[in-house]
């Protein structure tokens, strides 16, 4: 699957959207700041989460981090275990909110 922009998730959560978003930053990150309606799994976590996230399997999932190189890994590893449909946030956090959203 495709990756999604910032600009096209804020567009579609603006649309009245509420895609399943997996934010696999450290806690203390997503306490610091986090995405409206983002779910915390830690990239390190994934592994131990994932029969409590396996009715999402065909469903699709935006992961993102910081900057989009934690969220291809879990990307990665999702597709790994059989996830249909997952998309990672280009540039991450920190491109969302340098697009001002």
């Amino acid at each position: 699957m495709a990756d999604i922009t910032p600009i096209e998730l804020h567009q579609r959560q603006q649309a009245g959207e509420t895609p399943t978003i997996i934010d696999v930053r450290e806690p203390w990150e997503y306490e610091e700041a986090r995405m409206p309606g983002a779910q915390n799994i830690p990239l390190s976590s994934l592994p131990e989460k994932l029969d409590d996230i396996d009715e999402w399997k065909n469903q699709e999932i935006i992961v993102h981090c910081k900057s989009g190189n934690r969220s291809a890994s879990a990307k990665a590893y999702l597709t790994q275990q059989g996830f249909t449909n997952v998309r990672n946030l280009v540039g991450g956090f920190q491109a969302y909110m340098a697009a001002g959203i």
